[in-house]
């Protein structure tokens, strides 16, 4: 629920709540986002921060795949319209940078305006495509520590996080992955995220050999990565674990199902008592706090 005093603007930024968490021994579970119900949505079930994921932007604004389509200030608004709703440290992706260190500066300054509390930036070639794709390319690794020094420089608030991500798994293999993590971090960059390991044995090295550094791993439902528990996670180190396209396919597949029984029975009938009642979803989107300040000012 949000509170009046977020509705006006006036509660305090989680960007230190989030560097807070990855301090901690525990890794910090973070689902992925496509809009600002869905962020809503993990601040009910009760996480401690939401990521707007790229795929599900792309899928949700534009009806389209993960493959660049989606643009800077497309991803900036979805940003900062996930950050106004919630009061949960949101990480979002911003992919490329969407051109070269200048660009990133200002994506940088645009992210942090909107009121994230980490940027995620990648390696890939623009237009670039979701990790988990096959087809990706990556950009020369002192391409991208240029981005991630423009990106340091960029940020106002000390508490903005950097997320490093790498692609080059795929294009170069392992060892290359990690080694650019090793320069990324020392570019500036506040987590490393090696992306789309495919066995057990890429992943243990990864956390083993970038074991000094805060390490995020991506849970993609369905990805090229191993399913690995929460435990196991938590024993290699990995500070953040991202679940990020999840919520659009459980989305999808209820909202196929509903649109079907329409289609069948000619009314919703039969598929009502699966769903929200009106009033319990209203009021999950604050229509009681919106109410009482709109009887405090008059209107």
């Amino acid at each position: 629920m949000i509170h009046q005093a977020d509705f006006l603007g006036t509660r305090r930024h989680p960007r230190a709540r989030l560097r807070a968490l990855i301090e901690k021994d525990a890794p910090v579970l973070v689902p992925g986002a496509f809009d600002a119900l869905s962020a809503r949505l993990v601040q009910e079930a009760g996480f401690d921060a939401v990521y707007m994921t790229g795929f599900g932007t792309a899928a949700s604004l534009l009806g389209r795949p993960d493959v660049g389509l989606a643009t800077a200030t497309e991803m900036t608004d979805n940003a900062r319209r996930i950050a106004a709703c919630v009061d949960l440290p949101v990480i979002a992706d911003a992919d490329t940078g969407y051109g070269n260190p200048l660009n990133v500066i200002r994506t940088v300054r645009d992210y942090e305006t909107a009121g994230v509390a980490a940027i995620q930036l990648e390696d890939q070639v623009a237009p670039k495509r979701c990790g988990h794709m096959a087809g990706k390319e990556v950009v020369s690794a002192a391409e991208m520590i240029a981005k991630i020094e423009a990106a340091d420089a960029a940020r106002t608030d000390p508490d903005l996080l950097i997320i490093a991500r790498t692609d080059a798994i795929a294009v170069h293999g392992i060892d290359e992955a990690i080694d650019r993590a090793h320069r990324y971090a020392g570019a500036g960059a506040d987590l490393l995220f090696v992306e789309a390991p495919t066995t057990v044995e890429e992943i243990r090295r990864v956390a083993g050999e970038l074991r000094e550094h805060r390490l995020v791993f991506n849970w993609v439902e369905g990805g090229r990565s191993p399913a690995l528990p929460r435990e196991e996670l938590a024993d290699l180190g990995f500070a953040l674990i991202l679940f990020p396209i999840g919520g659009l396919l459980a989305a999808t597949r209820a909202m196929r199902e509903f649109y079907a029984t329409i289609r069948r029975d000619g009314t919703p009938t039969a598929a009502l008592d699966d769903l929200p009642a009106f009033d319990d979803f209203t009021a999950m989107m604050g229509l009681d706090e919106i109410t009482q300040l709109s009887e405090r000012f008059g209107h």
